[in-house]
């Protein structure tokens, strides 16, 4: 282990970094917003209700035994970073993170992704779910912030090399101010405000849209959306250079100045776990605005990313290469990029 100085100046112990050829320096990189966060899985090996009694839901007092369990590294940010690297590009998460990350960040080390935008907060905890899981899918989800709702410590750089941004689910103060920072700094970005959505009233919802090149969402959240700004999905696209809208396995829809583009759903090898789909879309997406794709091919990318991510338990456990996406590209849909 060897000590180094965090970007608030403490001092920290922290294994040691792996050299990414230069990737942390490239001009072409994305910024990428939002949460780290730990995932602890249990599931429950029955039905919750048969253990909850509807006449006595105002006194709730219930314990469930897990034998199973399994604890996953995700946070949005983390995710489509994750996914951004597999293809090569260079991923640069942003977030704040707590005093107990030194397990994610060897994780991160080790696939050679970027710790350089993370700030830890000493007095805080990373982001974590607690997520119980009965036999017939249903779930009871305990959600701590922590360093998380914190974001707002970190800043956009201006002059970084960075061409893209997103910002993701992360603290309310962070969302809004990272989102002024990238226009202050010119940089082109997608707002993905996933979960975080309801945390936003109309006014505020309308700035996001205004200040964003490009909104992605999944088919609830753009229903949501609708409903609390009372636009439209034609009148929300034509505010931005694209609205991208995930439909799971119906693929997904995106409005692209006069155009209604539907990307068809790319083929699963096995259906397991659709924890992280959403974010590995996500990671594609990147991909293809940040290489200059036309739309049809870049949301043909995006769903394969998906699509091998579904695969997979765990929301950063897929294995793939660039050249990996690239045949599987050619044998679903022809061509290649």
């Amino acid at each position: 282990m060897s000590a180094s100085r965090l970007k608030d100046g403490s001092v920290t112990q922290r294994t040691p970094r792996i050299e990414m050829d230069g990737k942390e320096n490239s001009p072409n990189s994305a910024l990428i917003c939002g949460s780290m966060a730990y995932d602890t899985i249990m599931v429950f090996p029955d039905k919750f209700k048969n253990h909850i009694l509807p006449d006595k839901v105002h006194m709730l007092n219930v314990s469930f035994f897990v034998p199973e369990l399994r604890r996953e590294f995700g946070g949005c940010a983390g995710n489509i970073a994750y996914n951004l690297n597999l293809l090569g590009a260079t991923a640069l998460p942003m977030a704040t993170v707590g005093k107990d990350f030194a397990l994610y960040a060897k994780w991160m080390e080790q696939k050679g992704v970027s710790q350089d935008y993370l700030k830890v907060l000493d007095d805080e905890f990373t982001a974590q779910a607690y997520i119980t899981t009965d036999i017939d899918d249903n779930q009871i989800t305990a959600f701590h912030p922590g360093a998380m709702w914190r974001s707002e410590l970190n800043q956009v750089p201006k002059d970084a090399g960075i061409k893209i941004g997103i910002i993701s689910p992360g603290g309310k103060a962070g969302m809004i101010q990272h989102a002024e920072q990238f226009v202050a700094a010119g940089i082109p970005f997608i707002f993905d405000p996933g979960q975080g959505l309801p945390m936003f009233d109309n006014d505020e919802l309308k700035i996001f849209i205004k200040q964003a090149t490009w909104v992605a969402l999944n088919d609830y959240e753009a229903a949501m959306l609708q409903e609390k700004t009372s636009l439209s999905a034609d009148e929300i696209a034509a505010q931005v250079e694209a609205l991208i809208i995930t439909k799971g396995a119906e693929g997904s829809l995106i409005y692209s100045k006069d155009k209604r583009i539907q990307i068809p759903p790319a083929k699963a090898e096995r259906l397991v776990d659709p924890t992280g789909c959403g974010d590995a879309y996500r990671g594609g997406l990147l991909y293809g605005l940040m290489k200059e794709l036309d739309w049809e091919v870049t949301g043909r990318i995006a769903g394969l990313m998906g699509a091998v991510k579904i695969a997979h338990a765990g929301a950063q456990n897929h294995l793939v290469t660039l050249d990996d996406v690239k045949a599987e590209y050619s044998e679903q849909f022809g061509g290649s990029f």
